[in-house]
């Protein structure tokens, strides 16, 4: 049940709104790869993926954010299903962009703390530190075959794991205080071993000695940001994550979603500012409703229903074919899984709901998670974008959003050339980064280092 005990009025609130641009290739609508405002053929193009950081950037936009999985996941027959890995490709961008935010996952599932430590540390040294990690714990069981594993483990299980891999890699990040490097080639001191330190992790599920043989940025160590709205995502979120990427259809649910979040970091001794709420918006946006409309529509026709057939019986434990299109999806199905009586299973709670509001027939419903996966998809002018990402702030359903574009990488574009400039001449959003690391841009404080805090006797955070 949420904890309403926290919630604030927003009416009035000062702050600014976090904006990132979610990259997926080729655009989020399932069929984008197949229209022509598209460019698939560049899809493997580094270049590409600078230039849509580069738009994102000239838009001030925080960050730009790469999902990732360990695995081969949909059929890549009927769409685009391989591509480069995160950490390597936002690299490449950190040389080319100065201030945009470079978020990327990683499984805590299917990686180990010192390895994935390390590569983040690096990423927000050579971006002068503009380095995110979104954690995630795989939902794809057909990753641990890819690891040499008999199956995958229960979320339980996988949430315990990310539980000690997060505090084992925030140890790890605090190996290197912020005065140990003293670079002193005439008494050829290079630093002060006094103030390196090993991390000594010990857990059920990961270990590690350390210390990281990486030194902390100017952020002090990457952005934790957390992408899971199951009861158990929600507690580590609440826990650790200083942003929330998440999907709701309704207002009032992300509210709820908000307040219960915002709670859960109080009660872990954080702060409800220590923690961005950022929803997915996926809009389709043209001079006019009637052109908005027709511009989704292109994209409608171009759906291939096999694609997300498999993903909505595997949701819900269904069998349906193609030749059930036209067949409306029973409410005894979906309340069967349960779906609608908790949150332990997040996408499955969000598609359960547009079936129970909606009653959609299969062929409607595949239609809707083609456009965004479950994320809310608006179809309006830049006005109407500006205004619902208003409404949604100022109720207090959002710190700020996801942007999705359906397309890249003209969606992006007129996301930043129509609906920014509104949002800012409104004073709702940046005209200039406010500094050059991405906690500057969500306006998050530098994590005090464990070992400094301990030096120095003041209360804090403390060795895990």
């Amino acid at each position: 049940m949420t904890d309403h005990t926290h919630r604030t009025s927003y009416t009035d609130r000062t702050d600014q709104l976090v904006l990132n641009a979610f990259v997926y290739p080729e655009g989020h609508h399932e069929a984008a790869w197949r229209h022509p405002a598209t460019t698939p053929e560049r899809l493997l193009d580094p270049e590409y993926f600078v230039d849509i950081a580069g738009t994102a950037e000239r838009g001030r936009l925080d960050a730009i954010f790469f999902a990732d999985s360990p695995a081969v996941t949909g059929n890549v027959e009927l769409r685009p299903g391989a591509g480069f890995e995160p950490l390597t490709l936002l690299s490449a961008i950190a040389a080319r962009t100065e201030h945009i935010g470079l978020v990327a996952t990683a499984s805590t599932t299917y990686n180990d703390p010192y390895t994935l430590a390390r590569a983040f540390a690096s990423l927000d040294l050579i971006s002068g530190g503009r380095a995110g990690w979104n954690i995630v714990t795989t939902v794809a069981d057909v990753a641990s075959a890819n690891f040499g594993l008999t199956g995958h483990p229960s979320a339980e299980e996988r949430y315990a794991r990310a539980t000690e891999f997060v505090e084992a890699v925030v140890a790890l990040w605090d190996s290197f205080e912020e005065d140990a490097l003293l670079v002193d080639p005439v008494a050829g001191r290079w630093a002060d071993p006094s103030r390196v330190h090993p991390a000594d992790y010990r857990g059920r599920y990961v270990s590690t000695q350390g210390p990281l043989n990486v030194p902390r940025s100017l952020q002090g160590h990457p952005v934790l940001v957390q992408a899971g709205s199951s009861n158990a995502g929600r507690a580590l979120g609440g826990r650790f994550a200083e942003a929330i990427f998440t999907a709701h259809q309704r207002l009032e649910d992300a509210v709820d979603f908000a307040a219960d979040i915002r709670a859960r970091a109080v009660a872990a001794g954080r702060s409800e500012k220590d923690v961005k709420i950022l929803p997915g918006l996926s809009p389709f946006i043209a001079a006019t409703q009637k052109e908005a409309k027709e511009l989704e529509a292109g994209f409608t026709e171009l759906i291939n229903p096999a694609f997300n057939l498999p993903t909505l019986n595997g949701l819900f434990d269904l069998d349906f074919t193609e030749d059930d299109l036209d067949t409306v999806i029973p409410l005894s199905a979906v309340r069967a899984t349960g779906q609608t009586l908790d949150n332990n299973h997040s996408r499955s709670q969000v598609v359960a709901g547009i079936i129970e509001r909606e009653r959609p027939t299969v062929r409607q419903l595949l239609g809707r998670l083609a456009g965004a996966r479950g994320h809310r998809v608006f179809t309006g002018t830049p006005v109407q974008v500006a205004d619902t990402i208003e409404d949604w702030f100022r109720a207090g359903a959002a710190d700020g959003f996801n942007i999705m574009p359906p397309y890249y990488p003209g969606g992006l574009e007129v996301f930043v050339d129509e609906v920014v400039p509104i949002l800012q001449e409104r004073g709702l959003f940046r005209t200039e980064y406010p500094g050059t690391t991405l906690r500057s841009s969500y306006g998050l404080d530098v994590p005090e280092n464990r070992w400094t805090v301990q030096r120095a006797g003041k209360a804090g955070r403390v060795p895990a």
